[in-house]
């Protein structure tokens, strides 16, 4: 019975990592990056997302809930999991512990991320592009948000990957390997979008 919780539990956390999670960090770093096209841009691409009807409800059924349940359970995963890289320097062994460590440091940035933004919305600022071009004016924030990003887009790569195996859509070590270089250029990918946006701000 354990022993079927816990595997529901990690296709949960491996489902929720990719939609709807991981779903809204594509469209949420596409938002941003109509920032590269100037304030009128971005403040235009913010504002109909903010105009969405039922936001706050769809934030915490989509976003904020599948969000609280993967970074939960991914830290039982991450202080529980036996890695074996000292004894078997294999790739993948070495991404099972990469994808922990990440996994870690987004959550950090996460809740930083949140506090900084929605959470300051609720109190009464305006989610703009003068808000967060004052974010950026600190150089100390832009290296933390580099590396949050990186760290971002890192575990949503590689979690596809894991993704991808666990559901069984990549079976064979051919598919794998096809899989590993599909989700690097997902990665970089995702990381130019979202470094640009960055320094779209600065």
């Amino acid at each position: 019975m354990a022993g079927n919780r816990e595997f529901l539990n990690r296709r949960l956390h491996s489902l929720f990592g990719v939609v709807p999670v991981g779903i809204f960090l594509i469209v949420h770093l596409v938002v941003n990056h109509f920032a590269t096209g100037g304030e009128e841009s971005f403040n235009k691409a913010v504002g109909f997302m903010e105009s969405l009807p039922f936001l706050i409800f769809l934030e915490f059924i989509l976003i904020y809930l599948p969000l609280l349940f993967h970074a939960i359970y991914g830290l039982y995963i991450a202080f529980t999991a036996k890695n074996n890289t000292s004894k078997l320097g294999y790739f993948r062994n070495w991404m099972f512990l990469l994808q922990r460590v990440s996994g870690v440091i987004v959550l950090i940035f996460l809740a930083w991320h949140v506090y900084s933004t929605r959470i300051q919305m609720a109190f009464g600022e305006e989610m703009n592009y003068s808000f967060m071009e004052n974010v950026f004016s600190n150089p100390w924030m832009i290296g933390f948000y580099i590396v949050g990003l990186i760290a971002t887009t890192f575990h949503f790569s590689n979690g596809l990957w894991s993704f991808c195996v666990s559901w069984g859509i990549t079976q064979s070590p051919r598919s794998q390997q096809i899989a590993s270089y599909v989700v690097l250029v997902v990665f970089v990918v995702l990381s130019v979008i979202g470094v640009r946006a960055i320094f779209a701000f600065v």
